[in-house]
This record gives C-alpha cells, sequence and structure tokens, in this order.
C-alpha cells in the first residue's frame, strides 16, 4: 500500500478481490434465492403433479422479473454529465471513495498507454490500472498527478525583477524547490514541515489538509505555497489547493487541466445500453413476501398447502391448492434407510435441531441442522442439509433432505398438519 503519513491510499494488490462480492448465509440472501427458484419453477409450471422438471436450484440461469438469483451491480455505468463510462476496478474506486464529490466525473475514455497500463482521466484525479501491478504490487491506484505539473525546469533565482507576471511565475516555478535546512521552521499547530517531500504546508492549506477527508487523497506537498495573479496556490502529489481572499479553500481540476494539455480527446463515447449512474443499481432488491410469492404463482392464498414428494424421482412439489409455489430435488433415505411412503401431516418444527444418534450401526451427529418439520413419531423429518449438495440422489438416514436455499421458504410456508404425500 501506498502510505501517506499513516493514512493509506485506496488501492487494489494483486490479490484483492473485486470489492462487493456476494456473501452468502444471510436470512435475506437464502429467502431472495429461494424466491427467484420457486418464482421461477412456478412460471415453468407444466404436466402431471409427479412429472419432475429440472430444479431452478440446480439451473444457474434462473431467473424472474425483478428477483434474479445472479444478481449482482453492473460492472460498468454511463456518466450523462460527461458522457464517458466507468467501468469495472476503476468503478469500485470511485464508488467506494467518494464518487464525483471526491475525484470529479470522468472526462476521457480509457486510455492504454505505451507501457501497457490503462488510465483515465477525472475532473480531478487520473485512474491507474498497471496489468502487471506496478513498483509496488498494485493493481489500481491514484496517478501522481500533481508531479505531472512539475515545471521542466525550475529555476534556483528569480527572473525578471520582483514584481509583473514574469517574476509570478518565476517563483511558482522555484516553489518546487525543496526547502533548504535553513528554511525549515519548527512545527507548530499553524506549520508542517513533510521530510518525505522535503516541502511545508502552513495556514489555511495545513488546516484544510489535516482537516478534510482528502488528505489521502491529495497526498504530501511537492512544493511551496505560491502567489499568482493573488491566487494562492499549493500542488500536492495527486491534487492542487486553490485560495483566493474573500473565498474558500478549492481543489483545482487537475486532471482536467493535464488532459487538455495533453490535448486528449474529451469526446463522448455513448451510451449503448450501459445503465446511467444511480446509487440505487448497487442496492440488492428485497426478497419478496410470502404473500407475494403466492400471489405471483396465481394461487388461492385461502387453498389448502400440501407437499408432494416422488422417492422414485427424488423430487418435491409445494402446492397451494393445485397451484406449485415450490419445486426443488431432495434426498430421500438411502435403501438401508428408506423413506416410508404414505400420507402424514406436519407435527413438529423446530427451526434448528442438532441432530445425534445411531441408526442400524451408523452414527451421525449433526449439529445446528436448520427448518426442521417432522412428519412422523419415530425421527422422520423434512430439514434442509447444509453438508452436501447431490441432491436428486438418496443420502439420508430416512429425513427429506432439502437445498437450504428452499428449506427456510419451505419451513415458513407450512403451518403445522400440513399434508405430506410420499410415493414411489
Amino acid at each position: 500500500m501506498n502510505d501517506l503519513m499513516g493514512q493509506s491510499v485506496p488501492v487494489m494488490s494483486r490479490t484483492s478481490d473485486r470489492p462487493g462480492a456476494a456473501r452468502r448465509g444471510s436470512v435475506a440472501g437464502r429467502l431472495l434465492l429461494a424466491a427467484v427458484i420457486i418464482l421461477t419453477t412456478v412460471l415453468s409450471v407444466g404436466g402431471s403433479f409427479s412429472q419432475p422438471r429440472q430444479a431452478a436450484a440446480q439451473d444457474e440461469n434462473a431467473t424472474f422479473p425483478g428477483f434474479s438469483s445472479t444478481w449482482s451491480p453492473p460492472s460498468t455505468v454511463y456518466i450523462p454529465e460527461t458522457g464517458h463510462s466507468i467501468d469495472g476496478w476503476f468503478l469500485d474506486m470511485w464508488r467506494e471513495n467518494g464518487s464525483a464529490s471526491v475525484f470529479g466525473n470522468p472526462i476521457t475514455a480509457e486510455i492504454t498507454r505505451d507501457d501497457g497500463s490503462i488510465v483515465q482521466y477525472y475532473e480531478y484525479a487520473r485512474f491507474e490500472y498497471w496489468p502487471n501491478g506496478d513498483a509496488e504490487g498494485n493493481l489500481i491506484t491514484l496517478g501522481r498527478i500533481g508531479e505531472d505539473l512539475r515545471p521542466v525546469v525550475v529555476p534556483r533565482i528569480s527572473i525578471g525583477g520582483s514584481a509583473g507576471k514574469a517574476a509570478q511565475l518565476t517563483r511558482a516555478a522555484m516553489a518546487w524547490e525543496p526547502l533548504t535546512e535553513s528554511q525549515i521552521r519548527p512545527d507548530s499547530d499553524s506549520y508542517l514541515y513533510v521530510p518525505e517531500t522535503g516541502h511545508s504546508i502552513y495556514d489555511g492549506f495545513l488546516a484544510f489538509w489535516q482537516n478534510t477527508d482528502l488528505q489521502w487523497f491529495l497526498g504530501n506537498p511537492v512544493s511551496e505555497e505560491y502567489v499568482v495573479d493573488d491566487v494562492h496556490y499549493q500542488v500536492f502529489e495527486r491534487g492542487q489547493l486553490r485560495w483566493e481572499p474573500g473565498s474558500d479553500i478549492t481543489m483545482e481540476p487537475i486532471g482536467e487541466l493535464l488532459a487538455k494539455q495533453q490535448r486528449l480527446s474529451f469526446d463522448p463515447t455513448g451510451q449503448g445500453d450501459l445503465p446511467a449512474y444511480d446509487e440505487a443499481l448497487f442496492i440488492q432488491p428485497a426478497p419478496p413476501t410470502m404473500a407475494e410469492i403466492v400471489e405471483m404463482a396465481g394461487a388461492d392464498p385461502d387453498a389448502e398447502r400440501w407437499i408432494d414428494i416422488n422417492l422414485d424421482t427424488q423430487y418435491l412439489i409445494a402446492y397451494q391448492g393445485d397451484v406449485p409455489v415450490m419445486e426443488t430435488y431432495i434426498s430421500s433415505g438411502r435403501p438401508e434407510f428408506a423413506t416410508p411412503t404414505g400420507t402424514f401431516y406436519i407435527n413438529t418444527k423446530l427451526p434448528v435441531q442438532d441432530m445425534a444418534g445411531v441408526i442400524g450401526g451408523e452414527s451421525y451427529d449433526v449439529p445446528n441442522v436448520p427448518d426442521v418439520m417432522y412428519f412422523t413419531d419415530v425421527g422422520h423429518a423434512i430439514h434442509g442439509a447444509y453438508w452436501h449438495n447431490n441432491f436428486g440422489t438418496e443420502m439420508s438416514h430416512g429425513c427429506i433432505n432439502v437445498p437450504i436455499e428452499l428449506s427456510e421458504f419451505l419451513w415458513q410456508w407450512s403451518p403445522l398438519n400440513t399434508r405430506v404425500e410420499i410415493h414411489d
């Protein structure tokens, strides 16, 4: 990482994962995925009740308008204000560190340089991508565009007298010279010497640098404060501050300045089918309620809720009346622990249970089994199974294993005394 007086500059290391990756295991996440699978299978239903269809849980392409199990935020967005897009890791860094309020909006397309790096200019910054990592191993970082303002020649003495524009520009160029030992003052509340770059910050610029959230962005000073046409300036590694008497301190848009100096194209790239940037695009849709799922399935909300389990096909369908509201492959008992057939009723419901015992000479000890619904008095239950993903195959000691992405919905949807029909 690039360190600035103890502050970390946002960069992405060679081994970093893309921010924003989906996390698994939350209740909301499970319900959302369940809703997608349920709603998808409802729309595709057809044929007899016992005829299995490919479960949506096993279909990575299963979708339903507004509720997608493969939901992810956009990787590229369009910025209408400047007519350019932001993509991938550049988008991540832009959003997660202040977006337009810090960096401004993009003003160029991505540009591939001779060294293989890719850059994009923003009003106040330059984002850089180094395919093989920069000198510190970072893939994505902020360009030190303040350094790009450094004069080609820094005079050591004032040229053109003490007044006039030429003299001002000379002193501005001389401000890039590091301080000599005799010029360094003791640090105080209004003065700070930064040995990393050999420059000082004082008074209003120091207060701005220390008391705003932009210190990490600006970096250390690379010039002294100087004055041109009664306007005070100071250049930092990644930015420039400006102060005019009677006004607040502001940042200069040096990303735009440098892009103009290099005669880069500002021409809009066109939106195409890219979404216009809106932070709402990055908020995962809320899962639908139970009532919404039933309504979308077209089921009578007052109809009987019952469960059909086909042991031959290892398939479960949950019905409300004659309308399927959920279906999935399951794992029933292995031949030596066959799941009983017949008509049963759910008699006990537990949100979670530790299961341990010995059956047929085999011991088992499984903690935190979720969404347990007993339908016999001798230990047979429908429950979630987190310890395997081999649904569609007999796996259990007699229980009905359901994917955990669906077991919570089934548990909430099924009241006590729900009828369970189990057959070959």
